[in-house]
């Protein structure tokens, strides 16, 4: 069986340029290419390895509000490598939604939860130990 390994998230955003942009002021992404596909804008913004691909409605495409009543993906997560504690405190500063504020699961996990534009909730999680597969 080939072996998987994680490619992209593909968000589609009422308004893509401004997404792209908090990604990169507020997460610190880098916006690698834009460019228009299918007939609408598609941002790429990578963190790290990962990549993040936000692209507005395409013509003819059913409308946001409809999709989201087909399948819904809860939440993402960014893993914060270091000064988990500093790092959210920065995006409190900035203004971003919490809408589960900083906190330990165990002795070696902590989490949050932040709100991103089109209403997109998204994990911060940090682990002192990275887990074994198994």
């Amino acid at each position: 069986m080939p072996v998987l390994s994680f490619d992209h998230v593909h968000i589609v955003s009422r308004h893509p340029e401004l997404a792209a942009r908090w990604y990169r002021d507020t997460l610190g992404g880098e916006i690698v290419e834009s460019k228009h596909m299918l007939g609408a804008p598609q941002i790429y913004v990578k963190f790290g390895t990962s990549m993040i691909v936000i692209r507005g409605q395409r013509p003819n495409e059913m409308d946001l509000s409809e999709r989201r009543s087909h399948g819904i993906v809860d939440h993402f997560a960014f893993r914060v490598d270091r000064d988990f504690e500093g790092f959210c405190a920065r995006l409190m500063a900035h203004g971003v939604d919490f809408t589960m504020q900083p906190c330990a699961l165990d002795e070696s996990t902590s989490v949050a939860f932040i709100t991103a534009p089109d209403g997109i909730s998204i994990e911060l999680m940090h682990r002192a130990v990275a887990p074994q597969p198994g």
